[in-house]
């Protein structure tokens, strides 16, 4: 596969080189979602580098050098707290002295091409409401056809796209289904992608003039994956993000909302012999995976899990915390957000939860001035992806493919808003500034009377 890998990487770099940014974005996409993780890299030295960062780091190279978009750009804070990010997370790595300081660099490295890079490739190219829109297409097409071949892998246990790679025998769930992966290393990751690309791909609906039935066909086959992953992760990705679709429509009650969720908790863990985040197993396909990660979040927080390590955390080893839990050697990390505590400690836990409350910053502060329209509609389905991401985050640690599409949204959530708002303020600047008709002779005398 190194050889295939190769020929693939090349025509990507040169595509990504000849054609627009935004095309070249879309390659870069395509490719993220398509190129089988574990098929194969290209190693240089100890670093590896797979399609999908090649074409990255040759796409956001272009935008710098693009004179039309750099001088366009405008920084903001989120764009600051993603650098930050990663720069805290690596100063968190000093204190770990289980890995190579060197060895931890490079690791973080190949995310930062995976998340950073993305997200700066969006924010430096889509420039418009036409670009976001043309993306979201190509995202529904490639996502349902990715389902679609995910529904073929759950019902019959057979991947198609497994290209060589060395499978695990499929995992069977409710009699009949298999857990679908396709080009994901994990069934779970691909239910939490499908969850939130589906939620974005909704956006759609309203905003195209024409296919709309099309693109609500496309938009539930997306989240038809997130069933063929037989993922409670990616269920859960799914269900909240449609839960917040549907609050649309109540979306001036929010607070009330909030409220009730809040108050709904509190009434749980009054009455039952149970915390509230525990009700969880009811909804899961395995209530003893449910029951560890509620095991997982108590030993962390209330049995001394992070004690003298608050600060810097773990780094990449183990936490230890698997035999207090259930008696299993290892911990399985099962929570993104216990996972970037227990890796980099405060150190890195405040900037990541910096950048999401930022996103959603951004993302909000525009849509309030957008009222009753087809854009506030996009924004709020880019917002109802988001939800469903992080509340999933309770329930799986992510990389890959969702991380990715996780930092794309998070640089959608600067851009998008801003260009909605200024579109819509030059629209009715052009519309206020055409002088209004002046009727003269017989017509104006026939008009003047008629209503």
């Amino acid at each position: 596969m190194a050889v295939v890998t190769l020929l693939i990487a090349v025509v990507g770099l040169v595509t990504v080189l000849l054609v627009r940014p935004l095309y070249g974005l879309i390659v870069t996409t395509v490719l993220y979602m398509w190129y089988p993780y574990g098929a194969g890299v290209l190693s240089v030295g100890s670093i590896d580098f797979s399609v999908g960062r090649v074409a990255v780091m040759a796409l956001v190279l272009k935008g710098l050098l693009t004179s039309s978009l750099t001088s366009r750009f405008r920084a903001i804070w989120l764009d600051g707290l993603v650098i930050i990010l990663f720069v805290a997370e690596i100063m968190a790595g000093l204190t770990d002295t289980t890995v190579d300081f060197m060895k931890f660099v490079e690791y973080r490295m190949g995310d930062f091409c995976d998340m950073a890079l993305p997200y700066f490739a969006v924010r430096l190219i889509v420039r418009s409401k036409d670009d976001y829109i043309v993306l979201l297409k190509v995202l529904a097409w490639t996502a349902a056809a990715l389902s679609v071949v995910a529904v073929y892998e759950s019902l019959t246990g057979y991947n198609l796209l497994r290209l060589g790679r060395a499978l695990g025998e499929s995992e069977v769930r409710l009699k009949f289904f298999h857990r679908a992966t396709v080009t994901f290393r994990h069934s779970i990751y691909f239910g939490v992608f499908s969850g939130m690309a589906g939620a974005m791909c909704l956006g759609l609906v309203g905003n195209v003039r024409k296919e709309v039935f099309l693109y609500k066909i496309l938009a539930s086959t997306v989240f038809l994956g997130a069933f063929a992953s037989m993922s409670s992760g990616g269920l859960l990705a799914m269900v909240g993000a449609l839960l917040f679709l549907a609050m649309f429509r109540l979306r001036y009650s929010w607070r009330t909302a909030l409220a009730t969720v809040v108050a709904l908790c509190i009434l749980v863990e009054i009455v039952s012999n149970r915390h509230f985040y525990n009700v969880i197993d009811r909804l899961a396909f395995n209530s003893s995976t449910a029951w560890y990660r509620s095991r997982l979040f108590e030993v962390a927080f209330f049995e001394g899990g992070m004690a003298d390590h608050w600060m810097t955390g773990y780094g990449l080893a183990d936490p230890g915390w698997g035999p207090r839990i259930d008696m299993r050697p290892n911990t399985d990390m099962v929570n993104h957000y216990l996972m970037e505590l227990s890796r980099y400690g405060l150190v890195g836990f405040v900037p990541f939860c910096a950048v999401i409350v930022s996103a959603f910053r951004n993302l909000f502060r525009g849509f309030w001035s957008l009222g009753h329209t087809e854009d506030a509609w996009l924004v709020w389905c880019l917002a109802g992806g988001l939800f469903g991401v992080l509340l999933a985050f309770n329930s799986v640690s992510l990389f890959e493919q969702p991380m990715i599409l996780l930092f794309m949204t998070f640089g959608f959530c600067a851009t998008l808003p801003p260009m909605l708002k200024e579109r819509r303020q030059s629209a009715v600047i052009r519309r206020d500034s055409v002088p209004p008709v002046r009727a003269s002779g017989t017509s104006a005398r026939l008009g003047a009377g008629t209503y």
